[in-house]
Order: C-alpha cells, then sequence, then structure tokens
C-alpha cells in the first residue's frame, strides 16, 4: 500500500502482477510509463521504499515484447 500511496500520480501503471505460494510475502512484478523527465524522481521513489527491485528495460524480452512498436522494425 505504501508503493501506491507514495507513487507520483503522474505515473501510469501499465503492469501489474502479483505471486503469492502461500507465503506472508509475494513477488511482484510492475510496469510502469513514467516520463523521461521524471526518471531521477522515480529512481529516489524506489531507493526510499527499500524493497529490492530491478530494472528489466534492457532485458531481452522487454525489447522484443513490450517496447514501442515504433522500436521494432517491420517489413
Amino acid at each position: 500500500m505504501r508503493f501506491l500511496t507514495a507513487m507520483n500520480p503522474g505515473w501510469n501503471i501499465s503492469l501489474f502482477h502479483y505471486r503469492n505460494h502461500g507465503a506472508d510475502y509475494g513477488r511482484i512484478l510492475v510496469g510502469l510509463q513514467v516520463p523521461e523527465s521524471g526518471r531521477q524522481e522515480f529512481l529516489d521513489f524506489l531507493e526510499s521504499l527499500g524493497h529490492p527491485y530491478s530494472d528489466e528495460t534492457a532485458h531481452p524480452a522487454y525489447r522484443l515484447f513490450l517496447a514501442s512498436r515504433s522500436a521494432v522494425k517491420t517489413n
């Protein structure tokens, strides 16, 4: 809940997946659209939460399936 209430309302949650296998914690995948001008604010926000996170922007799956259609060359 702290994540959602502290989040900048200008950031768009475009993907959310929560996975719990009966423990008192779970794994969460969140895709956010943040304007380039707000990148540093976003990184500061993530650090302030104190939870581990991973930026998957450079991951090959992101490049193949989630990147902007304009970035994908089509015939």
